[in-house]
């Protein structure tokens, strides 16, 4: 996302400027007081647990070999527990029976603060995709599962160490 090249206040151009030991975009003019602080956007994610599989997705858009956790944006007002079931109902049509927060992980490549969660949801529940988001998904061993060196892969990385795997993120 690039940044923003007027001020959203009074419309002035932004300039770069050091604030709190850091260089921040500001606005020009000097009556205004505006800083764009550029502060990481909250994502909630799933490692959805089903039996003894995990669900992954892909989203329309990505490769054909893209698959990765249930995710989305936190809402305003929104806990992140509430926002991670919201999630699951909507791409996947299921809510989950629990929710157990894994870890919260940076994602600096798109500003973001990931907020990973596993959630189990029932074995013979039946999994129906956001048509209009989710291309498809796959139901993977735990005992198979791969972590990805990006994003959400190092939460899942992380949850697999709990149950006994211990696998290199790729």
């Amino acid at each position: 996302m690039q940044p923003p090249k007027f001020c959203s206040t009074c419309g002035s151009k932004l300039q770069s400027q050091m604030r709190d030991g850091l260089e921040r975009l500001v606005c020009s003019d000097a009556t205004c007081d505006y800083v764009f602080w550029n502060n990481p956007t909250p994502v909630v994610g799933a490692i959805v647990q089903q039996g003894d599989h995990i669900i992954l997705v892909q989203n329309i858009g990505w490769p054909e070999h893209w698959f990765a956790l249930v995710t989305g944006f936190l809402e305003a007002n929104e806990s992140p527990e509430a926002g991670i079931k919201r999630e699951m109902q909507e791409e996947i049509g299921v809510a989950p029976k629990s929710v157990n927060l894994v870890g919260l992980y940076p994602f600096f490549r798109r500003n973001q603060l990931l907020i990973i969660y596993h959630a189990e949801i029932d074995e013979n529940a039946t999994i129906v995709l956001q048509a209009d988001e989710i291309a498809a998904y796959r139901k993977i061993p735990i005992a198979e599962v791969q972590p990805w060196d990006a994003g959400t892969g190092h939460g899942l990385r992380d949850w697999l160490r709990t149950q006994g795997y211990e696998r290199k993120v790729i």
